[in-house]
């Protein structure tokens, strides 16, 4: 298993992790297989999206504040409600396609890191299986 070391800047961050994940892949000499990527985290996940229009991003923090107030009437006492409640709307985990040596992407896909109770040094393994 590998680990990936992910430093967020802010509060609601999102990190393109895809290179760090093609190493993992490449340092296994994966011809094919899958690879599982997972955070360890409860205020933060993992997912795809589009790489090649950072507008995407910015419309994806707009909404989800949208749909998750940061301040409500949470009961938990850390402050961070807003955060747990965002992370199940975003898997811990994902799993990939190995083909060729390499992750299989679509052409404006990458894989990105949520932060959504930054700023902090978080966690994320992948798991590379064979065929």
């Amino acid at each position: 298993m590998h680990t990936i070391n992910v430093k967020t800047n802010s509060r609601f961050d999102i990190i393109d992790i895809t290179e760090e994940v093609r190493k993992c892949v490449f340092e296994e000499n994966a011809e094919s297989g899958i690879a599982v990527i997972f955070t360890p985290h409860t205020t933060a996940g993992v997912g795809i999206n589009e790489n090649a229009d950072s507008n995407v991003l910015f419309d994806m923090k707009n909404a989800f504040n949208k749909v998750v107030a940061q301040h409500d009437n949470y009961r938990h006492a850390e402050g961070n409600s807003q955060a747990h409640v965002l992370s199940s709307l975003v898997s811990p985990s994902l799993t990939v396609i190995i083909e060729n040596k390499d992750i299989v992407l679509g052409v404006w896909q990458d894989i990105y890191f949520f932060e959504f109770d930054g700023a902090r040094n978080r966690k994320v393994y992948v798991q590379v299986m064979k065929q």
